[in-house]
């Protein structure tokens, strides 16, 4: 049987510290990189990644629309990536950011999170507004198959505030929450599972490490037991001494997720600049 997401996410954390590098093969990168704007320079951009990141860090995160933009090329270039990352011991968190609802949520499950599927990732990113309710079939797919789900809670971009702070009232229950914070009650219930006392769950929540996430109402007991996939760090600016700050007690469940700040170090320089990230990421949650 596979060992529970939260388990060997905890595992990486314990033994590589909280960075998560982002491939994330922007127009502007390729170029930079000398690389062709094609499906190849894709590959070759995010097989590169991987062996920088290979025994420097626990996780990477393929950002999906980069590679979808040349359709089943770009696929096909992500498989091998998403394959080369998990061969290393890296674990794949896919940034695809599927929302829907039915059994085309339980496709999207299945593409992401079955074991033998050419897309298969240890945790996927999805969205919740189509209602939490609508992610469950996902959230069971991922329990079974011992894989990871990371809903967006708390995002990073500014114009989602209005939307994530905004008060839901539920007149049966006489409740009064953020739309964040909502989220987070409703998704993370196979959290609560005893299979998983103690550890992290296989629900994790997305929050951006330059938010108020309290504003939010995504206060630590909301979040316990739940890994927290937080962009925001690096070019964003967050830097790591902010990560223990805005995450208190929680900052242990923390995946700190860099990108640009990583890759514009050049092919050349990439490892160096994992590892000098990685050393300060790791000093900081030593503290």
């Amino acid at each position: 049987m596979t060992e529970p997401f939260g388990a060997r996410l905890r595992a990486a954390l314990d033994a590589h510290g909280p960075l998560c590098v982002g491939i994330d093969p922007h127009a502007a990168l390729l170029e930079q990189w000398g690389l062709a704007q094609s499906a190849e320079g894709l590959r070759s951009f995010g097989l590169a990644v991987v062996e920088a990141a290979a025994s420097r860090v626990g996780v990477v995160k393929p950002q999906v629309a980069f590679f979808e933009r040349f359709g089943s090329a770009g696929f096909a270039a992500l498989e091998d990536v998403i394959a080369a990352a998990r061969a290393a011991g890296l674990l794949v968190l896919s940034d695809a950011k599927r929302g829907d609802i039915g059994s085309t949520m339980a496709g999207y499950a299945s593409a992401w999170l079955v074991a033998g599927s050419p897309l298969e990732s240890d945790a996927v990113t999805v969205s919740p507004y189509l209602g939490p309710e609508s992610l469950r079939e996902t959230i069971t797919t991922a329990v079974r198959e011992g894989k990871g789900v990371f809903v967006l809670a708390g995002t990073s971009n500014p114009e989602a505030a209005a939307l994530q702070t905004a008060r839901t009232v539920d007149v049966a229950a006489a409740d009064d929450q953020t739309v964040a914070g909502r989220v987070a009650r409703d998704v993370t219930w196979a959290n609560g599972s005893e299979a998983f006392e103690g550890d992290l769950g296989p629900v994790g929540l997305v929050i951006g490490a330059t938010v108020d996430r309290m504003g939010l109402g995504l206060s630590d007991d909301v979040l316990g037991g739940a890994p927290i996939l937080a962009p925001g760090f690096g070019a964003q600016g967050a830097v790591p001494e902010d990560l223990p700050t805005r995450f208190g007690s929680v900052a242990s469940q923390v995946l700190a997720s860099e990108s640009r700040s990583i890759l514009s170090a050049g092919p050349a320089s990439i490892a160096a600049r994992i590892a000098e990230r990685a050393a300060r990421y790791q000093e900081v949650v030593r503290v």
